[in-house]
């Protein structure tokens, strides 16, 4: 699978203030080499905390 191949998916836009863009462009290199890469690794990282990946996957297999 080619990399454009795995990137397909949705798309959407979204939008940061300022002072919200510098604390997320802070996390480039740590969380992703770019900016889509970040916000979806922080995205995903946060679904993980609140534990909603592991309740979607426990309903689907009960």
């Amino acid at each position: 699978m080619s990399k454009k191949e795995s990137l397909v998916g949705k798309r959407i836009q979204v939008s940061f203030t300022e002072d919200q863009w510098s604390l997320l462009s802070k996390f480039k290199g740590e969380m992703g080499d770019t900016d889509a890469e970040v916000v979806r690794s922080i995205v995903i990282a946060w679904l993980v905390e609140k534990d909603f990946i592991t309740d979607v996957v426990r309903k689907k297999h009960t």
